[in-house]
């Protein structure tokens, strides 16, 4: 069993590199590999509870997110990048976990493979 970490670094709409991310998880956790999805940058929105998608063409990367925590997808966000989208703890999806930018890059490094969106 190998591991990979998925970095999602763009917002969660506008573009399909959120959603396949989330594709890319899901398909490495129902594969037996240990996957880390590490949210950075504009990615941090991706983990903010609450998602209203109703007046778009867009289906929820809330439940994706939700999706890969409940199939056991870890998801971080990095701190930092955390604190300049003005996101609180209290904001993001249960179970995504708070990790500084030394942890994520940690985490990339110690990886068999990283994929980034």
């Amino acid at each position: 069993m190998g591991n990979i970490c998925i970095v999602l670094k763009r917002p969660p709409y506008g573009t399909v590199d959120a959603a396949e991310a989330i594709r890319h998880a899901l398909g490495g956790i129902t594969d037996d590999m240990e996957v880390r999805l590490l949210l950075v940058a504009g990615g941090v929105h991706a983990a903010r509870k609450g998602h209203d998608t109703s007046a778009t063409e867009y289906m929820s990367i809330e439940d994706g997110i939700k999706d890969c925590i409940d199939m056991g997808v870890v998801v971080s966000i990095e701190k930092g990048s955390m604190t300049e989208a003005d996101i609180a703890g209290e904001d993001l999806i249960e179970g995504v976990t708070i990790a500084s930018g030394t942890e994520i890059a940690e985490i990339i490094k110690q990886s068999d493979t990283a994929m980034i969106f």
